[in-house]
């Protein structure tokens, strides 16, 4: 693991370290009930610390973020809080797509819109193509996104593609599923991190991740700043990934 520094910047750049990070970024709501608020209160102490980890990403070198904002599996929270939530994305992303263009973050979307409104629609295009052009960092946010969802989805479209003839079934193999996939213009996560105590992938990149390193750390999300971010990247340059291999 080696650091530089970057040409005009003190900060030290951290080489070595993951080229795409993903994170379930959980505890929010545990975070405000320890504070005796409720739990949106949480969620938005929550979207504040977005932006430093996306600012962070450069200075540990890491290229490609993930997060997960909102999982298939949440629609079971009470109406309030994804009410609350889809309000939360929609003010999210009209405050901070001026700032992540100008910080050079190209933003992406995985997961399945339909469930969700026209308006947040229209606002998570626009950001989109905002910051299209943008390569400091790539951003990506999981809204609406669960593993199995995906994989189901990118399955359909795969036999749709092998009944109309377009691809062969001798043709289809290891390689062929993740070009159908939310993900298919991402390289697969080097690390996932998920916050708040629990070890558990909670249906995140199932398919992406078959050989990511995972960090389950206690800190709650709200309170996971640069410099755990970049311990984490850290420890993850010094690990020893063999991918199934025998060390000779």
């Amino acid at each position: 693991m080696k650091e530089d520094r970057a040409l005009g910047s003190a900060t030290p750049v951290l080489r070595g370290g993951p080229r795409h990070v993903a994170i379930i970024m959980d505890g929010n709501g545990r975070w405000a009930t320890q504070r005796g608020r409720p739990r949106l209160f949480g969620h938005h102490a929550g979207a504040k610390r977005v932006r430093e980890i996306v600012e962070a990403c450069p200075d540990f070198g890491v290229e490609y973020l993930t997060i997960f904002a909102f999982s298939t599996e949440n629609w079971k929270r009470t109406q309030v809080e994804v009410a609350g939530l889809m309000n939360l994305f929609r003010r999210y992303i009209t405050k901070e797509t001026r700032s992540l263009s100008e910080f050079g973050a190209r933003v992406r979307f995985i997961g399945d819109r339909v469930r969700l409104d026209n308006k947040l629609i229209k606002l998570m295009n626009e950001l989109e193509e905002a910051t299209a052009h943008n390569t400091r960092v790539n951003l990506t946010i999981a809204l609406n996104y669960g593993g199995r969802d995906e994989v189901a989805r990118a399955t359909k479209r795969l036999a749709q593609d092998v009944a109309s003839g377009r691809l062969d079934p001798d043709d289809v193999d290891e390689e062929t599923l993740p070009k159908y996939l939310d993900t298919y213009v991402l390289p697969d996560p080097d690390l996932v991190i998920r916050t708040s105590g629990e070890a558990r992938i909670s249906n995140f990149l199932l398919w992406q991740s078959a050989y990511a390193e995972y960090e389950f750390i206690d800190t709650l999300w709200p309170d996971f700043g640069r410099e755990e971010f970049g311990s984490l990247c850290a420890a993850y340059g010094g690990r020893d990934r063999r991918f199934g291999a025998v060390r000779t």
